[in-house]
């Protein structure tokens, strides 16, 4: 009877989908063609549930390890089991069943592959019966608690143990069950002859397709590197770091960007309000940033030199001091004593002597020590003359001689060499071709809106992705 193989070990193949499993006979039920493992093990790992029940139509192989009964086993061909009085695996295949169904009879039958590997009678067991002591080492002798220590003895070691400790673990059949190929293969994306798997998500074996770990998953279309073009170029392309290419325009372009940008609502004073905050940041980075203005640093506060002229620059340079006075930057500003000066000069004056920044008319008045930053705005557009004039050519003697990094605001365009040399360069909006020798140049994000770009024929992208000040390269 099918209740014979009770207790017996069994290893049972199941195909490539389902695995192997191991574990003892439990239950097998004639009429729904079932057998159930208690302490199942799947590919040489122990389930987590304490019992699976198998259909014969799973059932590749089945193999006796451990049989605890002296029933008699048949072996006969491969294929898909049912289980029959004798225990006989027996094939679910047949021409009158359907949709899985079991034959009427095993006479049809074609049964699945038995293999007894080991068998021994039913009592037989390595665990030691209550009265069964454990031995002692030679040359021990009994003492006067001699009785006393063997039933500690039979306490400790003489409960019963687990049978299937006693059964020898398939070393050789469980590395059969990994595929060593294929593991690698889903780690590194390859398929068994090298080729890269590409195409359809799951590959033709189901596995997921594998990527690298810089590789892009998405198609995108080809990357446009030239994003603005201007009808008037000027003459010099740069570069952002992400290769995005800006082109220089001329002057006169940049005026009429400018006063458009001005009819929109982008006013003066706003500009000039963007201008200084994006030089103050800017400032602030090259003079280090967080690791220079902490409070830790309130004994060596950086000193900024503001040198600015009786124009729109110097407003610009005059907004970018009050924002680093706000910062608890030591900022001292040279603007000449003049008779009259524009409104916008006059406006940033008065907000500037709100904060703590001090403001001197003479260069006799600047630190004669070097400071930590000199910002260069005393040049003017439009305006090639004050070059000429006596305050100006002291303050940028001084600059040049007191030995400190230069940063120019909106330098204008002009064939001479610049009167201070300066390391770096900020452009508003569109670099101009400036010759700044060897000057690093950068850009500021002022505000213009992208139909603003338009309307002066300017076909823009901005390039500054997530900053308001980029670094330009030459192209």
């Amino acid at each position: 009877m099918a209740a014979d193989w009770l207790g017996s070990l069994v290893s049972i193949n199941c195909g490539t989908t389902l695995g192997m499993y191991q574990g003892e006979v439990s239950s097998v039920d004639q009429t729904s063609q079932t057998i159930s493992l208690r302490q199942p093990f799947h590919n040489g790992v122990r389930c987590p549930v304490p019992e699976v029940t198998f259909s014969a139509m799973d059932i590749r192989e089945l193999k006796f390890l451990d049989i605890q009964t002296q029933s008699g086993v048949s072996r006969t061909s491969a294929g898909q089991g049912s289980l029959s009085d004798s225990g006989v695996i027996s094939s679910g295949q047949s021409g009158q069943n359907s949709r899985g169904g079991y034959p009427a009879n095993n006479t049809h039958c074609t049964t699945a592959p038995i293999t007894i590997l080991r068998k021994g009678p039913p009592a037989l067991s390595s665990n030691r019966g209550p009265n069964q002591a454990t031995p002692k080492k030679n040359g021990v002798k009994n003492g006067g608690g001699g009785g006393q220590m063997r039933l500690r003895d039979d306490e400790c070691f003489g409960a019963d143990m687990d049978e299937s400790l006693d059964t020898d673990f398939d070393f050789e059949a469980n590395l059969a069950l990994f595929d060593k190929a294929a593991v690698f293969s889903q780690i590194d994306g390859t398929d068994y002859n090298g080729v890269r798997s590409r195409g359809t998500p799951g590959g033709e074996r189901g596995t997921p397709t594998r990527y690298r770990h810089d590789e892009n998953i998405l198609e995108v279309k080809p990357v446009v590197y030239r994003q603005i073009t201007v009808p008037q170029h000027g003459g010099k392309d740069y570069c952002t770091d992400s290769g995005l290419v800006v082109p220089s325009v001329s002057y006169e372009l940049h005026k009429c960007l400018l006063a458009s940008a001005e009819r929109h609502g982008l006013s003066l004073d706003r500009r000039l309000e963007m201008t200084g905050v994006c030089a103050s940041q800017m400032a602030l980075t090259l003079l280090g940033g967080p690791n220079r203005l902490t409070p830790k640093n309130n004994h060596q506060r950086p000193t900024v030199a503001l040198l600015c002229g009786p124009h729109v620059q110097g407003a610009q340079g005059i907004s970018c001091g009050r924002h680093l006075a706000n910062h608890e930057v030591e900022v001292i500003l040279f603007l000449p004593n003049f008779v009259k000066m524009q409104e916008s000069i006059t406006n940033e004056l008065s907000l500037y002597s709100k904060t703590s920044g001090k403001q001197v008319a003479s260069i006799k008045d600047l630190p004669v020590s070097p400071v930590d930053l000199v910002i260069n705005c005393l040049d003017c557009h439009e305006n090639g003359f004050l070059r000429d004039q006596a305050w100006y050519l002291a303050a940028a003697d001084w600059a040049n001689q007191n030995r400190a990094p230069v940063l120019s605001i909106d330098p204008p365009v002009s064939g001479q060499k610049q009167a201070v040399e300066a390391k770096w360069t900020l452009s508003l909006g569109l670099p101009l071709p400036i010759d700044g020798g060897e000057a690093r140049v950068y850009l500021c994000d002022i505000g213009v809106p992208k139909q603003v770009f338009q309307e002066v024929g300017i076909n823009y992208h901005s390039p500054f992705g997530c900053k308001f000040v980029i670094p330009l390269h030459s192209a």
